[in-house]
């Protein structure tokens, strides 16, 4: 782009508008030239200047006007994407299609598909998700390989069934999950909403809008594609939107028609206009960057740009608008045009760490077994070429073949007759336990929430041994922690604390007030007395500013007022003011209304100070009914408290200062959010001074903002303060003790959240995941941590001055505060990426502020990248849906903002403090019980199958530890998951060699004992599978340490079953129909009729489990466990407060959590009736 001058008198206007923005008085003008040839002239801003000019600018001034020309192409580079209004015929002409996985087309529907299976495409693609796993396909091959007679030792069926079973019930398991996302993705898709047609605006279903569609969209509906804002009802066409789906902030934000667009297309003639609108709009291709949009409308041969402030994204809510007119720009699921499901992310196939080293152990199992197999067919090989001859019976059975030919089948053989040792039932018996704890989780009355009778949902089966190993909890805020609501609770006015924090605390009798609407929490008659009685004209003022002091807008409904305010704080404050009887109703551009005690009164709005988060305070200057002028002000305590009157006295003995600290230190001890409350009285003097230099500070350059922050500086002075208020963000039922618990078992919570720092850091200290003490490091000082190639925490000293008070230095206690700004560093710092995460690990916990729902994927994925702990994200809006799908484990709640986030989780809960039960009791649960059986069935089957090798030298080579109750007791169980003490590597290779030991006991020791009687081989077989089975059986009684009428139960019907088959499958019956399978014709009954057999028995299953038993003993013997001591001590506990005294770190939050206030909209006239709806004469 190339820079061009130009005066006035000489530019070819075309059309000209005029804003008028006021902080005090700015006058802007946009011009709007002709397109030259091949480039045009887009953009230029007319402002009046009293200074001189730079001349490095080389701008040219007219009549002490000045401005400057970009020119540039005709489309600006990276806006190649094209959207023609009313042109349905042009965008379903491109519209993309696929056919299995080729796509082709341009412009996506709007079809949610979160779905992975058709019709066409569920058998080839489950069964080939399932053969990835390396035992099916091994399965494969045995039943392939049993169907060649020649090699087959064991019937093919033997087989096959199983595998069949395992298939079958793993692909209904599968279906049946993405028929419950098929059924979702309908409810979604068959939305209604209103679409401009040929005959008029239309309800259609969601699914059915496209790209270029002009839309309707009423108040409080969801928005249901990327639209550009055209029209509103609104003045100015402005929109109000609530972003809690997308970023997580309940406050409203405002979005604006061009101005163009708004004056040319009528609201109350829409349709006709709407129909008749041709314009084409060129932007960025799709893309998941929430906070920006570039592009251009070209309409009748003028060309207007875009940003994000013209830009109405899916899944937003309309509020305080009756109805926006916008042009669908980017829709579509399966292929994520709409910018917040860019944010989405794609499916993961997810695997545990369990699983994984279990796929591991059956890869090697399988190496040790055709390296067994190799050996013992070159052992069969060299019998058949040196032994057989010498012996005639052998030789008859040859049948001519070479001892190369037999040995290859007998390799064949080997593979079928060891292929237990990959056993089929693992997999079976796996599933079945993933189903079944699946169910109880479900099934826990303990994780039922009666109120929107939500029980949790495990809605995978694959993933419950995973939830005993959780190292990183990574949890969205607002939702899933709070509850979206902010209430007043305590006050400090006149020296005096108002306001009952107890939880049996009497509702105030608010009848005398006809504007109270409810929902107070506040509960003290004091208060009530003095205003009602007017004996405290302090309190009165208090609750005045607070009536005045805001940048909150009215509506009525039913005779009463109703509020929309830019942050949570603010409306919780005018809605206490309301119901305490001094009532905000209605404002205007230059006047605000409000009613004291049934009495209106109208104030002159002079000026609004607005709040910056730079400020962190907002005042009004307000002229009296009485003509005097007052400045209200609230904010910050640390900001406020500095610029109070020197040396005023509250009460005689007591300064104002230690008063006012000792109530903030009493309100952090209860977690509340405080600001201060102050008033000026300004002399007349003063206030035609100040305007002055406020008008002159607004028609400022470049460095406006910072010339006006000095002005309102100079008035923000010399104040008295009213009172604090004290706010609760209040936390769903039991979020500060879930967390205190996780801690304590080792798990590190992290908050990520798209809403401001000083928000999130005190939701932080309200719900325990810092303690009062915990020093943060941010800013600056974390980037020095990050430079070092070795990070320490213990080497900060230093405290933010922002949040801290007190400047005694800790050391013990940090956390990590980090911005999405910062994060976006890391791709240019990779190494800052491993060190944040070591960084993060000496700390208390992590909280990351203003990030993007791309930005939480992207950490979640730079924890697990840097740290071998197992990750869960959990979140309730869409704008979790990212890190959900990219952490090991995904938890939705089933919030307030929407299914999405249930819909693509692995597990659903409706209240955060389920957690606690999810991971302690059922996660500790499952893993041990998973890592118990696996181990156990590796023991089994491989001591099993290597009894065949050891025969191979004689026939010539032819479930829960602890209560739920004391899950919680001693959360620091939990890391016996985290640390992967019951599965890894070498405990997997030690119970391998205890199998190694099992076999040659069950095989050498009944060898030896009956090879000298006159027993045949059967008797030996039935001996040596009879030791097995109670070899196994005494493992299982020794690894159950939880014994109920179930195990009992289990332990005997196994028994019971095993030698009731064994009878069945050597009765004359099997063998008559099929002598070939069942020739072990009534061997069963002569072994069980010896009393040498069962002496061998008991003497080799004896011997097996000697080496278990013996460890048993000695852990027993040698240790002293902790819990041990736990129940024997004798001294007196103390119960300690999580809060200690004396370590107080006051936290300030005014409305920080609101972004730029609204006080130019307000002062300009932007977004207000012509005339205020007031609802109320007196």
């Amino acid at each position: 782009m190339v820079k061009r001058q130009l005066s006035i008198a000489n530019s070819n206007l075309v059309n000209r508008s005029q804003r008028h923005c006021r902080s005090g008085v700015i006058s802007q003008t946009t011009l709007h030239l002709k397109e030259a040839t091949s480039g045009g002239w887009i953009l230029m801003k007319l402002r009046r200047t009293r200074w001189p000019l730079d001349g490095a600018l080389q701008k040219q001034a007219v009549s002490g006007y000045f401005f400057t020309m970009v020119r540039t192409s005709k489309t600006e580079k990276g806006v190649c994407w094209e959207v023609r209004a009313n042109n349905q015929t042009f965008h379903k002409s491109l519209r993309r299609r696929s056919i299995l996985c080729v796509r082709s087309g341009r412009y996506a529907d709007n079809v949610v598909r979160s779905y992975k299976y058709t019709p066409l495409t569920f058998l080839p693609l489950n069964l080939y998700e399932q053969f990835q796993r390396a035992a099916n396909l091994f399965f494969l091959l045995i039943v392939i390989l049993q169907c060649v007679p020649v090699i087959a030792t064991i019937p093919w069926y033997t087989t096959m069934l199983p595998l069949l079973f395992v298939l079958v019930v793993r692909g209904c398991k599968d279906l049946a999950t993405d028929v419950g996302r098929r059924r979702s993705d309908a409810q979604m898709n068959k939305r209604p909403c209103d679409v401009l047609t040929p005959e008029g605006f239309k309800t259609v279903k969601w699914k059915d809008v496209c790209a270029g569609d002009i839309l309707r969209v009423h108040k409080d509906q969801v928005i249901p594609a990327d639209l550009l804002l055209l029209c509103s009802t609104e003045p100015h066409s402005l929109c109000y939107v609530e972003t809690a789906d997308i970023d997580g902030e309940t406050n409203l934000k405002f979005r604006q028609a061009l101005t163009v667009t708004h004056t040319e297309l009528k609201a109350d003639q829409a349709e006709k206009d709407l129909a008749a609108f041709n314009g084409v709009v060129w932007c960025e291709e799709p893309n998941g960057n929430l906070h920006s949009f570039k592009g251009e409308l070209h309409w009748k041969g003028e060309r207007h740009l875009l940003d994000i402030d013209n830009l109405l994204l899916r899944g937003t809510l309309l509020r305080n608008t009756d109805k926006g007119y916008g042009l669908a720009l980017y829709t579509g699921m399966t292929s994520s045009d709409s910018k917040i499901l860019q944010n989405c992310g794609r499916v993961i196939l997810k695997k545990t760490q369990v699983e994984v080293l279990l796929n591991k152990t059956v890869l090697v199992i399988l190496l040790f077994m055709l390296t067994v197999t190799l050996l013992l067919a070159i052992g069969a090989g060299i019998f058949e070429l040196q032994v057989a001859p010498q012996l005639d019976v052998l030789v008859s059975l040859q049948q001519g073949s070479s001892a190369a030919y037999l040995g290859f089948l007998n390799f064949w053989g080997y593979i079928i007759l060891l292929s237990p040792s990959m056993p089929m039932s693992l997999y079976i018996t796996f599933e079945v336990i993933h189903v079944v704890h699946c169910l109880m989780i479900g099934w826990d009355l303990e994780m039922y929430w009666e109120d929107n009778d939500s029980p949790a949902q495990a809605r995978t089966s694959t993933l419950n041994e995973e939830l005993g190993q959780v190292g990183h909890l990574l949890s969205d805020k607002t939702g899933t922690l709070t509850q979206n609501r902010l209430l007043f609770r305590q006050c400090y006015v006149d020296g005096k604390i108002y306001g009952d924090m107890s939880q049996e605390c009497n509702p105030l009798d608010l009848s005398w007030n006809q504007f109270s609407c409810g929902g107070l929490k506040f509960s003290d008659q004091r208060l009530v007395d003095k205003l009602r009685g007017q004996s405290s004209p302090e309190c009165q003022e208090f609750f005045t500013a607070l009536a005045l002091c805001h940048t909150v807008m009215s509506e009525w409904k039913d005779g009463l007022p109703q509020y929309q305010a830019a942050s949570p704080d603010e409306e919780a404050l005018v809605c206490a003011a309301r119901e305490l009887g001094l009532v905000f109703l209605s404002r205007t551009r230059e006047t605000l209304s409000i009613s004291v005690l049934g009495i209106k009164r109208n104030y002159q709005l002079l000026a609004i100070l607005d709040f910056t988060s730079k400020r962190r305070r907002m005042s009004v200057l307000v002229r009296e009914p009485g003509g005097e002028l007052k400045l209200y002000c609230k904010g910050a305590d640390i900001v406020i408290l500095e610029r109070l009157q020197k040396d005023r006295p509250l009460q005689k003995d007591r300064p104002l200062q230690e008063d006012t600290e000792s109530a903030l230190e009493l309100f952090a001890q209860n977690c509340l959010r405080t600001l201060c409350v102050a008033v000026r009285p300004v002399p007349e003097s003063l206030w035609t001074e100040w305007s002055h230099a406020l008008n002159q500070a607004s028609m400022a350059g470049g460095n406006q903002e910072t010339i006006l922050e000095e002005i309102y500086d100079q008035m923000e002075r010399e104040l008295m303060l009213l009172g604090v208020t004290a706010i609760e963000d209040r936390l769903q039922e039991g979020v500060p003790e879930t967390i205190e618990i996780l801690r304590k078992a080792g798990v590190k919570v992290w908050v990520l959240t798209g809403d401001k720092t000083e928000t999130a850091v005190n939701v932080g200290y309200a719900c325990k995941l810092m303690d009062p003490d915990t020093a943060l490091i941010q800013g600056e000082e974390l980037r020095q941590l990050l430079d070092s190639p070795s990070p320490d925490v213990l080497a900060m000293s230093k405290e933010p001055e922002v949040w801290i008070t007190d400047r005694k230095p800790v050391r013990g206690k940090t956390a990590l505060v980090i911005t999405g700004p910062e994060l976006a560093e890391f791709t240019q710092k990779p190494e800052w990426g491993a060190r944040f995460v070591n960084l993060a690990g000496q700390c208390q916990s992590v909280l990351c502020c203003r990030v993007t729902p791309a930005q939480k994927a992207e950490i979640v994925e730079m924890v697990k990248k840097h740290s071998t702990s197992i990750t869960m994200a959990i979140g309730d809006g869409a704008n979790d849906v990212n890190m959900i799908k990219t952490a090991h484990i995904g938890v939705g709640v089933c919030g307030v903002e929407g299914s999405q986030a249930v819909q693509n989780a692995d597990f659903a809960l409706a209240q955060f403090s389920f957690l606690r039960r999810l991971l302690l009791v059922h996660g500790h649960w499952s893993y041990y019980r998973v890592c118990r059986f696996l181990l156990y069935f590796l023991y089994k089957t491989s001591a099993f199958a290597l009894v065949h090798v050891w025969y191979s030298f004689y026939n010539g080579f032819s479930a829960q530890d602890v209560s739920a109750k004391s899950c919680f007791s001693w959360p620091e169980i939990y890391s016996v998951g985290q640390g992967k003490k019951l599965f890894n590597p070498l405990v997997v290779v030690l119970t391998l060699l205890y199998s190694l030991y099992s076999s040659i006991i069950l095989f050498f020791v009944p060898m030896g004992i009956l090879q000298h009687s006159t027993l045949d081989f059967q008797t030996l077989a039935i001996t040596v599978e009879t030791s097995v089975v109670f070899t196994s059986t005494v493992e299982v009684i020794l690894n159950t340490k939880y014994w109920t009428k179930y195990s009992f139960a289990a332990i005997i019907f196994s028994l019971v079953a095993f030698f009731l088959s064994t009878f069945v499958l050597h009765s004359t019956r099997l063998f008559t129909a099929s002598p070939k399978d069942y020739f072990f014709l009534g061997a069963s009954v002569n072994a069980y009729s010896s009393p040498e057999v069962w002496l061998t028995i008991f003497v080799t299953t004896c011997v097996a489990v000697l080496p278990s038993m013996t460890m048993r003993a000695l852990s027993v013997v040698l240790t002293n466990p902790n819990k041990h001591k736990i129940h024997s001590s004798n001294e007196p506990v103390a119960l300690q407060s999580w809060f200690q005294r004396g370590t107080l770190r006051r936290r300030s939050s005014y409305a920080v959590s609101q972004g730029k206030g609204f006080g130019k909209l307000i002062t300009t006239g932007v977004g207000l009736h012509s005339a205020g709806h007031e609802g109320y004469t007196k």
